[in-house]
């Protein structure tokens, strides 16, 4: 995966830096905003990370100017400004997904894969699969080995966002903002409750558990027999 990386403080981009080439990451760095839209237009990229605030021209504008030139690379904004006004105009002029500084580099990551990942998902798949659990996105019917299962409705939609991330661990503040559009950490147990329900209905009963919790990170669908 290619990403550009437009951040002005150097020690926070050489944090992100190591961090994405030691993942395996090609990583191009502007520190400007005029040299990372330069960039941004000239360079076919698979991720962007944007700061929102730069010298020259400003990440928003940045994105802006990608998005009217039909440019759809994902991006995700970085800043300092964690208000839900501040959330809402980054994600209305263009960007696929806002991390506040400071971050822990494993969201950053996690998130970075997840847009990439919703990017090269086609538009038109209409079912989802992790080993023999299935969920049919028309029919709004989930599967395990054959035997149905009765959701409610924020059930479903945690567990097709596990799905969409299978593989991947999910982090409680991206549960919050993607399934509970949450913008901010209520304090409550919303998720630990609706992930033990889930795991009860998808779990329960068969050999191979594939709702996994991974302690200080998150949670994680995937196929154990297959790694």
């Amino acid at each position: 995966m290619r990403i550009l990386l437009i951040e002005d403080d150097q020690s926070v981009a050489d944090y992100i830096v190591k961090g994405l080439k030691q993942s395996g990451f090609t990583v191009d760095h502007a520190d400007n905003g005029k040299q990372g839209l330069f960039l941004a237009t000239s360079e076919k990229y698979d991720v962007m990370v944007i700061d929102r605030m730069l010298p020259h021209v400003d990440g928003l504008t940045i994105i802006q100017t990608l998005r009217a030139a039909e440019n759809k690379t994902p991006v995700l904004i970085l800043s300092a400004l964690g208000e839900v006004n501040d959330r809402v105009k980054g994600l209305k002029a263009g960007g696929d997904d806002y991390l506040v500084k400071p971050f822990a580099f494993a969201e950053l990551l996690a998130r970075i894969e997840a847009i990439h990942r919703r990017q090269e998902s086609s538009t038109t798949q209409t079912r989802l699969k992790v080993a023999d659990l299935q969920m049919d996105l028309l029919a709004h019917k989930v599967t395990r080995a054959g035997e149905s299962f009765n959701l409610q409705p924020r059930e479903y939609k945690l567990l097709e966002y596990l799905m969409k991330h299978a593989g991947q661990v999910v982090t409680r503040t991206m549960l919050l903002e993607h399934v509970w559009e949450y913008h901010f950490d209520p304090q409550t147990n919303v998720i630990d409750v609706h992930i033990s329900r889930l795991r009860q209905k998808i779990d329960k009963g068969f050999d191979r558990q594939l709702l996994a919790t991974v302690r200080g990170a998150g949670y994680m669908l995937h196929d154990p027999d297959a790694e």
